[in-house]
């Protein structure tokens, strides 16, 4: 049996996204036998972000400083609003280094079952940044959910009364993948969004 410290640890930890009862004692165990390393690095990292982490007011990342650094970057393309509905769809897109414009962060999407309505969205400021102008294209990067779709669709129609255009991520196949081991929905999505040859 562990001391309640150290089960109140493992137990924090087992809260956290992906990591579950097994997977957080196991990283106790790291952190115990590398504590004289690990722990002080760690605890310094946490006391810092813990002081300095901040909501972005402008697209709703979450960062050090408000702007966030992708909303003051000069480098990026401020025409090009990429919408996403969590923050980690934001450093998942910016990983990749593939989208060279901004972001808006909606901080969920529209779910009537869980009674997540517009309102309860950044839709309204993501109106006032687009109403302010300078955006030439809006991106809607929903993930491929009912909810996602929904969300999507609803921004799309709230859209049209701007004079920019508005695109969707591709859905369908992923690279590398085999036709055998796709979902029906992958494969449905596939074939509405096929395209010609060439």
């Amino acid at each position: 049996m562990a001391s309640q410290e150290i089960e109140a640890l493992s137990s924090a930890l087992a809260r956290l996204p992906g990591l579950g009862p097994r997977s957080a004692r196991r990283a106790v165990l790291w952190l115990v036998k590398h504590r004289e390393q690990a722990l002080p690095a760690l605890l310094e990292a946490l006391a810092a972000v813990s002081e300095t982490l901040v909501e972005c007011q402008t697209c709703g990342n979450v960062d050090t400083s408000d702007p966030c650094g992708i909303c003051t970057d000069p480098r990026r393309d401020a025409r090009l609003l990429c919408v996403v509905e969590e923050v980690a769809d934001v450093w998942a897109l910016d990983r990749a280094r593939l989208f060279a414009g901004r972001y808006h962060v909606l901080g969920g999407r529209l779910s009537a079952l869980d009674g997540i309505g517009p309102e309860d969205l950044g839709i309204a400021s993501l109106l006032a940044r687009v109403e302010d102008g300078g955006v030439d294209e809006v991106v809607l990067a929903m993930n491929a959910t009912l909810e996602g779709q929904t969300t999507a669709h609803y921004l799309a129609e709230r859209l049209e009364a701007f004079p920019l255009r508005v695109t969707q991520l591709a859905h369908g196949l992923p690279v590398g993948g085999e036709l055998d081991y796709l979902d029906d929905g992958t494969l449905a999505q596939a074939l509405r969004a096929r395209r010609p040859v060439g």
